[in-house]
């Protein structure tokens, strides 16, 4: 590792800092270096709040160090005014010579300008240090600017013999039936908060009435998203308690949104998910998990509009009920959580 990539590395710690709490904005750790010793460091904590930059150069104690220094970023520094100033200009305005950036920020508002103002400004810009690491960084930001969707992640469980659900009597209750341990139900929680959204399909919330939040982690609650063609799901359920953001897909709208309940029609004769994706790309909604049930999650993998897929497999054996998703398994990573295995795969198509 040389020396750019020990500090750039260190900018990607700082950046980690602001996982669920930026959007829209990406995460962005800078470092600043003199005569081999970081003087300053930030990271960009939330949308409308000083950036990674600002954070650093404010942190530097003796600023007059500032023009004999290296500015570390792991993302290409702004070069526009959105809720806060260019960072380029405070950069350029406190004549710091050298500047290293992870990568390029593929917003189209920035997208090589915050470099090339750099340069002109008579920076030494060294742009691509661990450019494949900061770019896994920001995968929901990536993703949405360059594929113009938000970053999509399936999550599940399932019996140990390939059941999501058993089937159920006509008279029970609308609970979930479990099959993870509370460990894993309380990292599903936390991966919640790290997401701006979480879509379920109509027969889950009529079966289970989720409430679809974040109650297990300290964190923000993702806005909900249920898919309702015919108008089914009891207006008493949990999904509009009207506590979150939640985003409603019917084939044909009965009632105007209100409060914080969104209602959006969309053509069900034809494919949804790409309706869904691009109702969310609209919405400015950078990441969703999909959590089910089967024809929800397999309409995802069927269209290979999905990124990553996280499926927990219990020790309960259910015989018979809901069949788990169908989802090629190679070059998957395994991990357990206690008695529970959890399954990580990311889609590279």
């Amino acid at each position: 590792m040389n020396i750019h990539e020990k500090y750039i590395k260190r900018c990607i710690e700082l950046a980690q800092n602001g996982l669920g709490t930026t959007y829209p904005n990406p995460m962005v750790g800078s470092v600043i270096v003199y005569d081999g010793q970081i003087i300053g460091e930030g990271w960009h904590q939330k949308a409308g709040e000083p950036h990674a930059e600002v954070n650093a150069v404010n942190s530097v104690k003796d600023k007059s160090l500032l023009k004999k220094a290296t500015i570390y970023v792991s993302l290409e520094p702004c070069s526009h005014f959105g809720k806060t100033p260019p960072c380029c200009d405070l950069i350029i305005a406190n004549e710091i010579p050298n500047v290293v950036v992870g990568t390029v920020d593929p917003n189209e508002k920035v997208a090589g300008k915050g470099i090339l103002k750099l340069i002109e400004a008579g920076a030494n810009v060294t742009v691509g240090v661990l450019e494949n690491e900061c770019n896994e960084l920001n995968k929901r930001f990536f993703t949405f600017h360059q594929k113009k969707r938000p970053y999509v992640i399936l999550k599940w469980a399932e019996s140990l013999d390939g059941f999501l659900a058993p089937e159920k009597a006509g008279n029970q209750d609308r609970k979930p039936v479990w099959i993870t341990n509370q460990y894993s139900r309380q990292l599903v929680h936390k991966w919640r908060t790290e997401e701006q959204a979480i879509l379920v399909g109509t027969q889950t919330v009529v079966d289970d009435n989720p409430k679809l939040n974040a109650r297990d982690w300290n964190g923000n609650n993702p806005t909900r998203i249920a898919i309702d063609r015919n108008n089914r799901i009891d207006p008493d359920s949990f999904i509009f308690d009207d506590t979150v953001k939640t985003i409603v897909f019917s084939g044909e709208i009965e009632k105007p949104s209100k409060g914080s309940t969104q209602f959006e029609a969309i053509d069900f004769s034809r494919n949804i998910v790409p309706q869904i994706l691009d109702v969310l790309y609209q919405n400015q909604i950078q990441s969703v998990i999909i959590e089910g049930g089967r024809q929800t999650l397999q309409s995802f993998i069927d269209e290979n509009l999905w990124d990553e897929a996280r499926i927990f497999i219990g020790k309960t054996s259910f015989s018979n009920g809901t069949v788990a998703p169908n989802i090629l398994r190679k070059n998957s990573i395994k991990t357990n959580i206690l008695s529970d295995e959890l399954i990580q795969i990311k889609n590279h198509d």
